[in-house]
């Protein structure tokens, strides 16, 4: 849910969240926003013209294919490419807010796409045409599936042009008290969010005590001017005020001169961790007060993930993972004749260890390994060991691992009731006993094949990223979230499929 970043309060309308696929207000090299803009609406009217051309195109879809009626035909597959264009504006995918949280993203083209698929039903109004329902019902349901098969491509290549310093936007941090210290911290940790930190106001005496690693801009009197000039100075044309830092009445005028001076103001509420669907906006006397809802989760959500888990368990088990794991066991046998499946015990729903399954991806007696590489990684912020080019994995399971065929065999850990298809993945007992009280709640519910932090940060080794999404996770689940990361899991698993640079 970055991921998420609105739910930190980090909501804004230039693309500057988790995955997003347009960046407003940001230049390199010549190419302003506006042509990545361009081409994300080019490449979101190509899938929608190739869904409803589809749509249009099976029997019973239009009536006649001959002569001039062809020409009907292709009218009526551009109208309805136009209207999901406009349903999708409509649905604010355009913004950073919406589509910078993927699962929210998703829930977002659903609606378009069904919007479009009433349109076709009502086409005859509009056209000499008539658009049966089957065709109504295909033409929405590829926009919906080449929409998101599109737009995760899109997202993975800004993603990764991010983390080389490609279309950032400069920011400053405005407070340099611990939530300041936090939202440099979470920019750090995602690069993929378009955001580079040129540096930090405030206090320097508590900027030189919490340690900060970016440079010190400067102070604020409280005007507010100050702050505007030292922004406007330094090249950076957003700022991320962490309100705790400073007294409301200078916030206010802080705030108001930023604004009134062009610079993009992210404002900070101090939460963590909490679902923006969770967050009203209820307005006290024409004061900006939130309500926050509380967390209402019935039996029957509990009773529904676990039936969702059994059947999709059981389907995918004979429809999708016998045949695959077969060739795949093939395959591992025949590279080193090795053992095909990897065994482990892992931490699960309520601290208690199981053996967690999966095909085996490293060359034998790779555990043995584990150790050393963990003592060589320098610098790393937590028990969790990431390599991005880890050298036990063996070229088959390099493959296995982009595709995740590796973690098939988990199903068995479904079935049985030790996992579920989506939660935290469970951890090893030598990184749970380095957890602290926080992150050991992620044993309350059952650990996942899937989940937030591998849809949302998969490639990111950073381990705050890893604990602020299995928090996030814990803090806000539901059947619809689940939902959402399940559709959002296939998207992920079909561009990086398609995309063997990506990192894995």
């Amino acid at each position: 849910m970055t991921t998420i970043e609105r739910a930190f309060s980090l909501d804004t309308r230039i693309l500057g969240s988790v995955a997003p696929p347009v960046a407003e207000g940001q230049e390199r090299l010549g190419r302003p926003a506006p042509a990545l803009r361009r081409v994300l609406v080019l490449l979101d009217a190509a899938a929608a013209a190739l869904a409803w051309a589809v749509g249009l195109s099976i029997p019973g879809g239009l009536p006649a294919t001959r002569g001039h009626e062809l020409l009907v035909s292709a009218a009526a597959a551009s109208l309805l490419t136009i209207a999901t264009l406009v349903a999708m504006g409509g649905q604010h995918l355009y913004l950073s807010r919406v589509c910078g949280i993927r699962s929210v993203e998703i829930v977002g083209l659903a609606r378009a796409a069904a919007i479009v698929g009433l349109v076709a039903l009502v086409l005859p109004r509009a056209m000499p045409v008539e658009v049966g329902l089957p065709s109504a019902l295909l033409g929405a349901f590829l926009a919906f599936i080449l929409l998101n098969i599109v737009r995760s491509g899109y997202r993975q290549w800004l993603q990764g042009a991010r983390r080389v310093g490609r279309f950032v936007r400069p920011v400053v941090v405005v407070g340099t008290n611990e939530e300041g210290y936090d939202l440099v911290r979470l920019v750090q940790h995602h690069p993929e969010l378009g955001y580079r930190i040129a540096g930090v106001i405030g206090d320097v005496a508590s900027y030189h005590r919490l340690g900060f690693d970016v440079p010190h801009l400067g102070s604020t009197d409280g005007s507010g001017g100050d702050v505007l000039d030292i922004v406007e100075a330094c090249g950076a044309n957003g700022a991320m005020v962490a309100a705790s830092a400073t007294h409301p009445d200078a916030l206010n005028r802080l705030t108001r001169s930023l604004v009134a001076g062009g610079i993009h103001v992210h404002l900070s509420s101090g939460l963590r961790g909490i679902d923006h669907r969770r967050i009203r906006h209820q307005p006290l006397a024409h004061e900006p007060l939130f309500y926050l809802e509380p967390i209402t989760l019935a039996r029957w959500q509990l009773s529904v993930k676990r039936i969702l888990d059994l059947i999709l368990a059981t389907v995918g088990g004979v429809l999708l993972a016998l045949p695959v794991v077969a060739v795949a066991a093939v395959l591992i046998k025949l590279h080193d004749r090795g053992p095909v499946f990897f065994r482990q015990t892992r931490i699960g729903h309520k601290g208690r260890p199981f053996t967690c399954i999966k095909l085996r991806t490293m060359a034998v007696g790779a555990e043995e390994r584990y150790s050393e590489l963990a003592r060589a990684m320098a610098g790393r912020d937590g028990p969790l060991v990431k390599l991005n080019a880890d050298p036990r994995v063996t070229p088959i399971g390099r493959v296995l691992r982009a595709t995740s065929i590796d973690e098939l065999p988990q199903l068995l850990n479904v079935l049985k009731g030790e996992m579920s298809l989506i939660g935290p993945r469970p951890a090893q007992a030598s990184e749970v006993a380095e957890f602290d009280d926080d992150l050991l709640l992620r044993h309350e519910v059952r650990p996942g094949i899937s989940g937030l932090w591998q849809v949302e940060a998969r490639d990111n080794p950073s381990f705050a990223a890893y604990k602020r999404y299995d928090l996030f996770y814990i803090e806000n689940w539901s059947i619809g979230l689940d939902v959402a990361i399940l559709f959002a899991t296939i998207q992920h698993l079909v561009v990086r499929s398609l995309t063997p640079n990506a990192q894995h």
